[in-house]
């Protein structure tokens, strides 16, 4: 690969990647850096591993979900080439596909990977590694599924990455093995659509069956994290299995997307409020413990001011204690991009209100947090994430990658402490 070449666009808050040693501002091992959402995290650990005998390159791994993500990787492309100005630079990630012609006559970027093929040796011009490198999370990654079949009237990521593909079960537990050889403690499932996973495979698995296999096949395993996971696609097995394994975290990230229920008819959604609070209230009985995260779009095409307070009210009647907002943003080719639109300031406005909500339902949870005995995964930075996904302040010195039992005294800043 080597050094800077010219433009191929035909070949196939930001994250870095890679513990690189600097020259000056010479970059002389390759560097990733990763936007965007969990299964992007999982992918860039696999291309840092294919790329860690190359020098003097530089990897974006966009996210293209909404117009700010696209913003973000430009911003990403621009500050990299301005670090390395001598490195060869690659884009790749959803961003690559949807925004192909805008990202590929930047004057930073040298050449685009396709999304598809990213993770293949032979477009990155390397043999096939798939040895781990030393992992840069004490929180491991593991893409069990990619693409998405679904049609939701705002999404751009099936262009992006394409129908839903399924990593086979044996395929699965050889990444879970390696990185439980490099010392993970916790492991997330993670894909586009985890809850379809086993759809195109033999006999139609269900996720369940392969959440039951990982852990059986892993007893040295402390601790299990879905990715976000949509409610009406959860199966039987796998709530028993959350219900009865105490490995599996008691945190769940739903796909909820709204609280209203013509808004989520009009994004084609598949479930309605009623069963995002009955499938919460029916995960509480088994887990009382149980954390909820969710993903809202506020400002939705049509979206009136009940429909918002709908929004709003459903954070407190879920409690929902990690709540991702998402301003609405038309995507490129999406059914809601042709929908009458809010307006723009008022989008603002409506995110804000969300994220204040939230934040409201999140302290409270935090408060009733202390005093507690938490079990929490230590960090490189003095903190770590309980079973729960509260960040919890440690002691100092306590090795990163370690489970600790403590019991915080006091709430600062969002910290347990």
């Amino acid at each position: 690969m080597g050094r800077r070449r010219p433009h191929n666009h035909d070949r196939p808050g930001f994250r870095k990647l890679s513990r690189h040693v600097r020259l000056g501002r010479l970059c002389v091992t390759a560097e990733v850096i990763s936007l965007g959402c969990r299964l992007n995290l999982a992918e860039s650990e696999t291309i840092r591993a294919l790329l860690a005998n190359e020098r003097d390159v530089v990897v974006v791994n966009s996210c293209a979900v909404t117009a700010e993500a696209v913003r973000q990787t430009r911003q990403a492309i621009r500050k990299a080439r301005r670090a390395h100005p001598d490195a060869r630079l690659l884009v790749t990630g959803c961003a690559a596909e949807i925004e192909r012609e805008a990202l590929g006559s930047m004057p930073e970027v040298d050449g685009l990977i396709a999304n598809a093929h990213k993770l293949d040796p032979r477009v990155w011009n390397v043999p096939g590694n798939t040895a781990l490198v030393t992992p840069l999370h004490t929180r491991a990654f593991i893409a069990v599924q990619n693409g998405c079949d679904h049609a939701c009237t705002f999404c751009v990521i099936p262009q992006g990455r394409g129908s839903s593909r399924s990593v086979p079960v044996v395929g699965v537990l050889q990444e879970v093995g390696r990185h439980l050889e490099c010392g993970a403690s916790e492991v997330v499932l993670t894909g586009v659509d985890v809850t379809s996973w086993g759809h195109d495979l033999p006999g139609q698995p269900r996720l369940g069956s392969l959440v039951s296999a990982v852990l059986s096949a892993f007893p040295e395993l402390a601790r299990l994290r879905l990715s976000s996971l949509d409610g009406v696609e959860i199966d039987p097995e796998l709530l028993e299995l959350f219900e009865g394994e105490p490995r599996i975290m008691p945190h769940i990230h739903l796909s909820l997307q709204h609280g209203h229920d013509l808004i989520l008819k009009r994004m084609k959604r598949r479930h309605t409020r009623a069963d995002a609070v009955s499938l919460v209230e029916g995960l509480r009985t088994k887990r009382p413990d149980l954390a909820v995260g969710a993903d809202l779009i506020a400002g939705f095409p049509t979206e009136d001011e009940i429909m918002h307070q709908a929004n709003r009210s459903i954070i407190r009647e879920l409690q929902v204690v990690h709540c991702h907002v998402f301003p609405y943003s038309p995507r490129p080719g999406t059914p809601a991009a042709r929908m009458p639109q809010v307006d723009k300031s008022l989008i603002r406005r409506r995110a804000g209100e969300l994220r204040a909500e939230a934040e409201v339902v999140r302290t409270d949870w935090l408060t009733g947090l202390v005093g507690s005995e938490l079990t929490v995964l230590a960090e490189a930075d003095g903190t770590g994430h309980a079973e729960n996904f509260a960040r919890v302040a440690l002691p100092s010195g306590t090795q990163r990658g370690r489970l600790v039992s403590i019991r915080p005294q006091s709430l600062d800043g969002g910290l347990l402490q």
